[in-house]
C-alpha cells in the first residue's frame, strides 16, 4: 500500500545551498518525494523549512547527563531530547572521566547502534587525555596522558561505532597515537590544549582534522605565537564553535568566519539542562548552575552552554552578520561532512530522508520532522 504524501509548504525552503521562495516539500513515507513551487492551494508556513541539524557535542539532554552510569536508555533519552530541539542526529559526549566510565559509555554506544536508537550517530569522548592547564570544567584529578590500553580501547570503539570523535591535547597523546586513532576511523579533535602552533600543525599532519570549541580552552593567537587557534584558522582543519555570544565574542567569530569560508560548524556543548527547565545539576560531584543564559561551576568557570542550535543560528545572523545560508549550513551540512554523513544530512532533495526543521523569521524553532514524522509523535522515540 502506497503511503499518502505529506506536503509542507513554506514562505522559504532552504535546500542546503539556497533559499527557494514559496516552495513545498512533499514527503512519502520517510523520504522526500518532491521539492516544487507551492501551488497556492497549500497553506504556507511563515518562515523557513530547512535541513534538520546535527550536534557533535552534547553532554546530555532531557535531564540526563552522559557519565559512567550511561546505558542505552539514557542515550535514547538524550537523543530524543535533541530530536525535539531540531537535531536529527547527535554525538552524546562524555567529558573527562575514569577508564571504567569511558568503557561503559562505549559499550552503551555500541548497544545503542544495535538497538537503532533514533538520532544516535556515535560518541564524542572529550578527554581525559588533555592538558590540565586548559582544563575548563574538566576534573583535573581525572586528566591523564594516553596509555597503550587507552589507545586500544579508542581504536576498537572507532571501528565499532558509526562515528567517534575524540578530543585530546597533543601534550597528552603522541603523533603516533593520533595517527593510529585516525587510521581506525576516529575524528581526532584538538582541544583543551596549550600547545604551540608548531605542535598543533604536527598533530594535524599526524591525522587530527578537527578542533573542539574554537577559541575556548585552547592556546590563543598572539603576534609571534599563533597557537592552536591560529593553526585552525590557517589550515583546512574543521572546528566546532559555540555561538552563544558568551563563549566567543561576536567580533572574534566574525574574524574567524572571514578567515575560514568553510569548515567551521556549530555545536551547543549543552548539558543535561537541554530541553528542560532545570537550574542545577552535578558534574563529577561539582554543582553546575544555570543562570542568565550561562552554565557555570560555583567559581564561575563556564561548564558547557545553555544553547540550542536554532538560537546559535539566530545569534550568527543577528549579532555576527553571517548570512542565513551559511548559518544554516553550519548547523547541518558542515557537521555532516566532519563525520562522513554528507550524503545523509544537510540537504533537502528528492530521495533524501525527510529530516527537517521549521524556523520562524527570527530563527526560533517552530517544528521538527524526523524520518518523515513530526517529532512530537510518541512512537518516534519508542
Amino acid at each position: 500500500m502506497t503511503a499518502t504524501p505529506v506536503v509542507l509548504a513554506a514562505e522559504r525552503v532552504f535546500d542546503g545551498s539556497r533559499f527557494l521562495p514559496n516552495h513545498a516539500v512533499e514527503i512519502t513515507g520517510n523520504v522526500i518525494s518532491d521539492l516544487r513551487p507551492a501551488t497556492g492551494s497549500e497553506a504556507l508556513l511563515a518562515g523557513t523549512i530547512a535541513p534538520a541539524f546535527l550536534d557533535l557535542q552534547v553532554n546530555g539532554g532531557g535531564g540526563v547527563l552522559i557519565d559512567g552510569a550511561t546505558d542505552v536508555e539514557a542515550l535514547r533519552q538524550v537523543c530524543a531530547a535533541h530530536l525535539r530541539l531540531g537535531s536529527a542526529g547527535v554525538l552524546p559526549t562524555l567529558i573527562t572521566d575514569t577508564a571504567e566510565a569511558t568503557a561503559q559509555v562505549i559499550a552503551s554506544g555500541i548497544a545503542a547502534v544495535r538497538a537503532g536508537v533514533p538520532g544516535f550517530l556515535g560518541l564524542h569522548l572529550e578527554g581525559p587525555h588533555l592538558d590540565p592547564r586548559r582544563k575548563g570544567a574538566h576534573d583535573p584529578q581525572l586528566i591523564r596522558p594516553m596509555q597503550a590500553e587507552d589507545l586500544v580501547r579508542l581504536c576498537d570503539a572507532a571501528r565499532a561505532l558509526p562515528a567517534l570523535m575524540v578530543t585530546l591535547a597533543p601534550e597528552a597523546a603522541s603523533p603516533e597515537q593520533i595517527a593510529a586513532l585516525s587510521a581506525a576511523g576516529a575524528v581526532v579533535s584538538l582541544g583543551h590544549t596549550d600547545c604551540s602552533f608548531e605542535v598543533a600543525q604536527a598533530a594535524m599532519a599526524a591525522g587530527a582534522r578537527c578542533a573542539t570549541h574554537l577559541f575556548n580552552a585552547m592556546s590563543q593567537i598572539a603576534n609571534r605565537a599563533p597557537g592552536l587557534a591560529g593553526a585552525v584558522l590557517s589550515s583546512d582543519c574543521a572546528a566546532g564553535l559555540i555561538a552563544d555570544g558568551i563563549h566567543v565574542h561576536p567580533a572574534v567569530m566574525r574574524l574567524a568566519l572571514a578567515a575560514r569560508p568553510e569548515g567551521i560548524f556549530l555545536v551547543t556543548d549543552c548539558m543535561a539542562f537541554a530541553g528542560t527547565d532545570q537550574t542545577e545539576m552535578l558534574l563529577n560531584g561539582r554543582m553546575v548552575l544555570r543562570r542568565d543564559g550561562r552554565l557555570t561551576l560555583d567559581d564561575g568557570t563556564l561548564a558547557g552552554a545553555d544553547l540550542t542550535l536554532s538560537e546559535a543560528i539566530g545569534h550568527l545572523v543577528r549579532e555576527v552578520g553571517i548570512t542565513p545560508e551559511r548559518a544554516l549550513r553550519m548547523a547541518s551540512a558542515e557537521p555532516a561532512r566532519v563525520i562522513g554523513q554528507a550524503d545523509r544530512f544537510g540537504q533537502i532533495a528528492i530521495g533524501r530522508r525527510a529530516d527537517l526543521v521549521w524556523l520562524a523569521g527570527d530563527w526560533t524553532l517552530q517544528g521538527v520532522w524526523h524520518d518523515g514524522r513530526a517529532a512530537n509523535e510518541p512512537a518516534l522515540f519508542s
